[in-house]
């Protein structure tokens, strides 16, 4: 076999293999038979001025219609109240397809409609690009939680937070913690849950990430207090399972402020 047909022959099979691997991962289900979500959460780095204005009508005029229209939605976006690199922009797509999330990008420059409403954003100059920087991050919810819950849409804040875990093993206990009564505790304290995922592809790995949700901060705090003194809660975090050594390194906690243009 000469080289190129010996690539060309490597390439189709590693395409073959990806697409079926695609596949499975994009049915992925709950044991109860539900399709769990998948995530990519969009952490744009911002610069204070016009270019911040030029980004906001680029999520809400070009980025959010597009994916509505490959069946992403709701789609969040949020301003960075509290916490370090403000300005920033979030943006939370969800999808039961990771496919889509994966290669969103590419299919975004096929879509004349989204080309000719994002061109401003994207042929904006060198020295005044519509953000500074952007982070993404792939994650899977969790099997008890497997789609996103909005919110009733009011006046309303969110909080996102990062669980970083030492080892794999602690990760996966902590993640176990939530399947063992967590999600209820929240539930009783007030808390407003969104959605719980786990990152596949992303910094700071191993990690968990949720978002809760609150009237205010006076709401948030209340709420908080009431998860923090249940009795629920001191005995699972006393677990002999979960408490003989720390099973979270860091937390990163973040308070986002949805934009007029949210769909969350």
């Amino acid at each position: 076999m000469e080289r190129r047909e010996f690539l060309t022959a490597s390439l189709a099979a590693s395409a073959l293999a990806l697409t079926q691997q695609n596949s499975a991962v994009a049915e992925m289900q709950t044991p109860a038979g539900k399709p769990r979500e998948y995530y990519q959460i969009r952490k744009y780095h911002l610069q204070s001025g016009p270019q911040g204005k030029l980004m906001e009508k680029y999520v809400a005029e070009a980025l959010i219609p597009a994916v509505n229209r490959l069946g992403i939605s709701p789609v969040g976006a949020f301003n960075l109240t509290y916490g370090s690199d403000t300005p920033t922009l979030y943006v939370l797509l969800p999808s039961t397809n990771v496919e889509t999330l994966v290669t969103l990008d590419l299919k975004l420059a096929q879509d004349a409609e989204f080309m000719k409403a994002a061109a401003p954003a994207w042929s904006a100059p060198a020295t005044a690009p519509a953000f500074l920087r952007m982070e993404s991050s792939l994650l899977i919810a969790f099997e008890g939680w497997p789609k996103l819950t909005p919110p009733k849409k009011e006046k309303r804040i969110f909080q996102l937070r990062m669980y970083e875990s030492p080892t794999y093993g602690a990760h996966v206990r902590k993640v176990e913690m939530f399947h063992n009564g967590e999600f209820d505790i929240f539930q009783s304290s007030g808390c407003g849950q969104v959605f719980y995922g786990d990152t596949l592809v992303g910094s700071h790995m191993p990690n968990l990430t949720y978002m809760l949700t609150f009237e205010d901060m006076n709401h948030l705090d209340t709420s908080w207090k009431a998860f923090q003194t249940a009795p629920e809660w001191k005995k699972l975090s006393s677990s002999e399972r979960y408490a003989y050594e720390p099973i979270v390194s860091n937390i990163s906690n973040l308070i986002l402020t949805p934009t007029s243009y949210s769909q969350i």
